[in-house]
């Protein structure tokens, strides 16, 4: 029987619910730091990209340079949310007890943010230590190098594994990866252009929740 194909997770906002309280992290410190005006719109346009890059992506937008002695402060905040606060995407538990073939995650966040978010959510088993962070790679998503490193780390050829991201910066990286992009928008911080903007940005297939994604997955040769 052939090996099922590869399935690569993002994290923030496919696997956990987290860009609602990660923007809202965002504010409350730009805030504390003196530099209001940083809202939910802005963050919105920085969703799949790593910490650095958004920091320079609200510079470009609101005009705030944030002090780079303070980067943990971000970092902090957002922890304390995800602690009390943070929850797995709607039915992603059942649909990952049921994958399967080999799977891992390629998130822009920290290996510590990710490693959280999968521990609090209670998601942690099911990934082990196949976490890879664009914090290992030179360069950030909309960059193909955390999905080819994470195709490396599995053993995998790239054209063999199926990305499952919610921004458009990833599927991008997916597809200059080689590889098939699913875009998922069933998270707390989708809204009505989300779909089209997954599939302006290249992706294959769009699915709104992970019943669909089994579906998808179904006709792509991975049981789930």
């Amino acid at each position: 029987m052939a090996r099922p194909r590869p399935v690569i997770f993002d994290c923030d906002g496919v696997l956990v619910d987290s860009e609602p309280l990660a923007a809202r992290a965002y504010e409350r410190v730009y805030e504390k730091h003196g530099m209001p005006g940083v809202h939910g719109g802005i963050i919105a346009q920085c969703v799949g990209m790593k910490q650095s890059d958004i920091i320079v992506r609200i510079r470009e937008l609101t005009g705030h340079q944030f002090p780079a002695a303070a980067d943990g402060d971000i970092w902090a905040e957002t922890k304390v949310l995800f602690t009390e606060e943070l929850q797995p995407t709607p039915g992603i538990a059942a649909f990952l007890e049921t994958l399967v073939g080999d799977r891992c995650v390629a998130s822009s966040s920290s290996v510590e943010r990710i490693n959280h978010s999968l521990a609090v959510t209670g998601l942690a088993p099911f990934f082990g230590d196949a976490i890879y962070s664009s914090s290992m790679v030179k360069n950030g998503k909309p960059a193909p190098d955390i999905f080819l490193f994470a195709a490396a780390r599995m053993g995998a050829n790239p054209a063999d594994c199926i990305v499952i991201e919610d921004s458009p910066f990833g599927i991008q990286g997916a597809v200059a990866a080689g590889m098939t992009a699913i875009g998922y928008t069933g998270g707390g911080h989708t809204y009505a252009e989300h779909a089209a903007r997954l599939t302006a940005a290249g992706a294959d297939f769009v699915c709104a929740d992970w019943h669909e994604v089994s579906r998808q997955l179904s006709t792509l040769g991975v049981p789930a």
